[in-house]
């Protein structure tokens, strides 16, 4: 293997990559706050 082919541990840039984790949180979290406000309205008017 060439030197320049080698890889080292840690040198990879990952801010797109955090951000797109960090985005994706944030998505999961409000779509489950919706989700159990949704449950919490429909026992409370169930009919």
């Amino acid at each position: 293997m060439d030197e320049k082919e080698k890889h080292e541990m840690g040198t990879m840039d990952i801010t797109e990559q955090e951000k797109t984790f960090a985005g994706f949180m944030t998505f999961t979290k409000w779509v489950t706050i919706v989700i159990i406000a949704i449950l919490i309205f429909l026992a409370l008017f169930r009919t």
